[in-house]
């Protein structure tokens, strides 16, 4: 006799973010990060299609915020945060808020996609790694304690 596994992101919901969903955004980009966005950046980019929630039930468990900007006929995607809850990490939901990400900026026209992620932060670079994501250049002192960012690319 088989069994498998149960897969634990069965119950969770990619959706677009609501007026409802930011303070929960906003607690766990805190839990998060050394240098958590301001709660009103959330609020700037809420009509944004790639601010996405991730839930279980009626609960946020993490986020993307992704966009496309246009550049000659050809966007460029920018994944500008992307976090999910500390006690639900591990369990593939930041690799499904990717995917979605990415998706909405390749509907939006994009040709590549773009992200920063702190150097020590090995995780996120498996994660982009995983996704095709290759390292352009280092930038030095990118976050204000001082660390430095890797600017990773991946072409659509």
């Amino acid at each position: 006799m088989t069994t498998t596994a149960p897969n634990p992101t069965n119950d969770v919901t990619i959706r677009p973010a609501e007026q409802a969903d930011l303070l929960a955004v906003y607690r766990i980009e805190k839990s998060s990060f050394p240098q958590p966005w301001p709660f009103d950046a959330f609020q700037r980019f809420l009509d944004t299609p790639g601010f996405l929630v991730a839930t279980e039930g009626q609960k946020v468990t993490g986020y993307v915020v992704a966009d496309c900007i246009p550049n000659h006929g050809r966007g460029i995607g920018h994944i500008k945060d992307l976090a999910v809850h500390p006690k639900r990490r591990g369990r593939g939901i930041g690799r499904q808020l990717l995917g979605r990400a990415i998706a909405t900026i390749v509907t939006q026209g994009a040709g590549s996609v773009k992200l920063e992620v702190r150097e020590t932060n090995a995780p996120a670079k498996n994660l982009y790694r995983d996704f095709g994501f290759e390292p352009l250049r280092k930038v030095p002192r990118y976050y204000d304690d001082g660390e430095a960012a890797l600017v990773m690319v991946k072409e659509l």
